[in-house]
């Protein structure tokens, strides 16, 4: 029998975006690989097959042996914020139309870099 292929790459990707739709199928899709390893695959083959980063998949099976299926839920990530409150955001926009220097910043211009830093240091 021939093998059957999605050969629309637009597919290919919207299927990936669905993935990526809600913190419940990003779960699931951890799960699917954790369950391709277990069942023999390297890590690189599954981070081939399902599209992710090798190092990726070594995550998830490191969280997965500390954690168990707790391990592969979505968790805190670190050095951003999650969640800014109205108050956070008006102080945000607020020194954006201002100098950086107004804000202890040693440059001219607010760029993307120097934001994100400033963002994590304040919050």
């Amino acid at each position: 029998m021939r093998p059957l292929l999605i050969s629309d790459t637009t597919s290919v990707l919207g299927l990936q975006q669905e993935i990526q739709r809600s913190e419940e199928s990003r779960y699931d899709h951890r799960l699917h690989g954790l369950l391709l390893v277990a069942q023999g695959m390297t890590c690189p083959e599954v981070a081939r097959l399902l599209g992710d980063a090798p190092r990726s998949v070594e995550n998830w099976v490191h969280r997965f042996d500390q954690r168990g299926l707790a391990g592969l839920t979505e968790g805190e990530r670190s050095g951003r914020p999650t969640r800014l409150d109205e108050k956070q955001v008006r102080e945000i926009k607020r020194v954006l139309r201002a100098k950086p220097s107004d804000a202890g910043i040693r440059v001219n211009l607010w760029d993307g870099k120097t934001l994100s830093a400033w963002i994590d240091k304040t919050y």
